[in-house]
């Protein structure tokens, strides 16, 4: 039986704890960090997925918020007034369901903290454009040109406007006389990535009951 050679000269045996990982182990600890790696990759992602939804449903909710204000605060202080349009054609109080406008009307109460030479009434009215429900204001009641439009929201598939007058609701206004007002406005709304939406607002005091 042949005895083993003795370790080279200057060499120690070697513990299997100091002689490092095999080959197996290596690629064992490879794989290993790369499943971590995925993992942590794909919860990163999910998380900024999550946040960028989260961000953008936060803001479709201010927006609706805005546009309910807006439109509380515009119907609500409806006055009964005939304007001129830019031909100077005498309009109704509140036009409704004109096209793309889903009505305009006279408002009171338009803030003058400079101090200008106008009124405080103010002609603004509420369209739908390629599925962006605008809100317009005027400079001037009667006459003029409108100011750059406001949009309030976007992904508007449906909407649809009724008026409450004399105890039942019409798809259109039709005023017996130039000054009259509707009692209410209901407003119906689809929009993407919202339920759909049943606004109903009161019009100011001129309102013909």
């Amino acid at each position: 039986m042949t005895a083993c050679s003795p370790d080279p000269p200057g060499l120690t045996a070697l513990s299997p704890r100091q002689r490092g990982f095999t080959l197996v182990e290596l690629l064992i600890a490879i794989l290993l960090f790369a499943l971590l790696s995925a993992a942590a990759a794909a919860l990163l992602s999910f998380a900024v997925d999550a946040r960028a939804r989260t961000g953008e449903r936060l803001d479709t909710l201010a927006a609706v918020t805005r546009t309910r204000a807006l439109l509380g605060a515009d119907l609500g202080q409806a006055a009964a007034r005939p304007w001129r349009d830019d031909r100077g054609t005498q309009r109704p109080a509140l036009v409704g369901s004109d096209g793309d406008t889903l009505f305009t009307l006279v408002r009171r109460g338009w803030r003058n903290d400079g101090n200008a030479a106008r009124s405080s009434l103010q002609r603004i009215d509420y369209r739908l454009v390629a599925g962006r429900l605008e809100r317009r204001a005027w400079p001037l009641v009667d006459g003029a040109a409108p100011y750059p439009p406001a949009v309030l929201l976007t992904g508007v598939t449906a909407l649809s406007v009724r008026f409450h007058s004399a105890g039942q609701w019409q798809d259109r206004w039709q005023p017996l006389a130039t000054d009259s007002l509707p009692d209410a406005i209901a407003i119906d709304i689809t929009a993407t990535g919202l339920p759909p939406l049943h606004q109903a607002f009161l019009l100011g005091p001129g309102a013909v009951q």
